[in-house]
Order: C-alpha cells, then structure tokens, then sequence
C-alpha cells in the first residue's frame, strides 16, 4: 500500500468518526426533550401545578448547582468568574429571558394546531442566522427538507386558521428567540472561550435573577409556594425529575449544538415533536383524526428524515476552508 493510499484512507477515516458522536447527541437531546415535555405535562395538567416560571427557576438552580459541585470535584472544567465573563456571554441571557416570556405569553393565545405551524418557522430563521452570523453555507436538497417540514405544518393545520394578531406576534417573537439562542449558543461554546459548560453555568446564573423578580411581580412565586401538593410524595418526586431534565435538557441541547449545528438540533425538536402527535394519535383520547392533518404530519416527519439522512451523510455540513486544505495535501502524497 501506497503512502499515499494509507493517508487517504486514514482521512476517510478521520472524517467517518465523528459520525457516531453526532448521532447520539442528536438521540441523547431528543431523549431529553420527550421526558421534559412528558414531565412538565403530568406536573402542569395533571397536577395543576399553576407556577411554570418557578419550574423554569427550578431548572435553573439545579444546573448551576449541578455544574458548580461538578467544578469543586473537578468532574467539569469552565473558567472562574471575571470582568470579561458578561461580554463573553452576551447576548445569551437576554435572548433566553425573551425566548421564556414570548413562549409563554404564545401558548395560551394560540390553537395548538397554528401553534405548531408558527413554531416551525424556528428551523428557516435557524438556518437563516446560520448563514449570516457563522457564515455557513447548506445544500438545496437540505434546504428543501427544511422547507418540506414547513410545508407539512401549514398542510396539518389547515383546518384551522384562526386569525389572532397578539397571539401570532408572540410565537413570532419566540421562533426569533429560539433561533438566536441556538445559532449564538453555537458560537458561545468555543473551548478557547467559555465552553459547554461555561455556556451552561453563567447563562443560568444571568438567567436567574431576572426569571425569579419576573416570578415575583407576575405573582407565580406566591402561587408556586402556596400550592397544595408540596406534602404529596409523588408530585415532589416529579418536581425534582423536572428540575434534573431541565438540566440535561439544556447540556442535551449544547451537547448537540457542538458535534451537530443549531439546525440540526431545531430539526431534531420537530421530529420529536411530530413523534408526540403521532403517539397522541394512539393514546391519551384527545387526538381528532382529520385527512389533512395526518397527510401534514407525515410531510413533516418525511422532511425531518430525509433532513436526519443528509446531516448522518455528512451533505449537510457545510465544507470548511481547513478540510479542501487537507485533501489537496493528501492527494499530493
């Protein structure tokens, strides 16, 4: 075998590896989605809990505490606390604080049907400040699978196109936020700067005190601590799940940012969120089965996939400077 054979192979190699660390950290934060949506709805629906901002700060609490026990032991290594920290970080903290308000402030305003179509204008407004703040460059075909889930969106929910102008500007509002927390949380986790856990620990410090004075003057703190079901077992078991998942949640989401792109870890939150409609579809009596709705689901779970099969074939990584660099020099060998 040829030197230049051998090298050829080992960069077949060493570009194949990475393929497994994107697949489960796509599978771990999608995992971790599923058991926070099932976690939050038992604690909000079937217990009523009436205080979802004191759950968010919860979650909060839990990763600083987890991540700050983890440093003491030396399990996690992020830099201490200086001056630079805040700029570091910015805008991070404010966009996640606008992202919390506009979500819940959307929820309620909205039919779940034209809520899940708005929400998936999140994955073009991801790519879109892919494009513009990392500079990355996608594939038509990976565009077009995009643009498949969106389209199946509108298509499911057809039926019902209720017009409410507060309630549209809202979810706008939060599909901007969400896009813009994933695209910079993308940037923010660069191990010369911050890294992942640098990104976890500080933004949930930031996040805090703002989400706990929102709390306080909406009134949720006073009802979080005035509910009935504090001495109920199973609902504090359930309190602290939440607050644990809200942890992995977060370390799931950056976790797949890094190996993955802020695209792909949007694209895997509307596959699961269509995986819920379909499992709502068999349990749980509430689905209304409607033709559009189901050919709609199914366009969206197509696009999610053939989204899935382009990013594991590595057709959607855009080409970076380094790696055309790298093949010249192996084929010159």
């Amino acid at each position: 075998m040829s030197a230049g054979q051998a090298a050829g192979e080992e960069a077949e190699a060493a570009a194949a590896s990475p393929a497994l660390p994107r697949v489960l950290s796509a599978l771990f934060y999608g995992t971790c989605s599923f058991l926070t949506v099932l976690v939050n709805k038992a604690l909000l629906s079937a217990y009523s809990f009436p205080s979802p901002m004191f759950l968010g700060i919860g979650q909060m609490a839990a990763t600083i505490l987890i991540l700050y026990v983890s440093k003491l032991n030396k399990i996690v290594h992020f830099p201490d606390f200086d001056k630079s920290i805040p700029v570091k970080l910015f805008p991070l903290p404010l966009i996640y604080v606008g992202n919390h308000l506009s979500g819940l402030s959307s929820t309620s305003k909205l039919s779940l049907p034209m809520f899940t179509v708005l929400r998936k204008f999140t994955i073009p407004l991801t790519l879109l400040l892919e494009i513009i703040i990392l500079g990355k460059r996608y594939p038509l075909n990976t565009i077009v699978s995009v643009f498949a889930i969106i389209l199946g969106a509108f298509i499911a929910a057809g039926s019902d196109l209720s017009f409410n102008l507060e309630g549209y500007i809202f979810v706008l509002l939060n599909d901007i936020f969400t896009a813009a927390n994933g695209v910079y949380t993308k940037q923010k986790i660069d191990p010369k700067e911050l890294g992942k856990y640098g990104v976890l620990f500080y933004n949930a410090c930031f996040m805090v005190i703002p989400t706990v004075i929102i709390s306080f003057s909406t009134g949720d703190f006073q009802q979080a601590t005035h509910f009935q079901h504090w001495t109920n077992f199973l609902f504090v078991f359930q309190f602290i799940l939440s607050c644990l998942l809200g942890f992995l949640l977060m370390y799931s989401t950056v976790l797949c940012s890094h190996y993955n792109s802020a695209l792909t870890t949007t694209v895997v939150g509307a596959i699961k969120n269509i995986s819920i409609a379909y499992i709502g579809m068999l349990i749980g009596g509430d689905y209304i089965f409607s033709m559009l709705n189901f050919v709609g689901l199914n366009i969206c779970m197509a696009g999610g996939l053939r989204y899935s099969f382009l990013t594991l074939r590595g057709n959607s990584k855009p080409a970076q400077p380094g790696d055309e660099e790298n093949a010249l020099q192996v084929s010159k060998s």
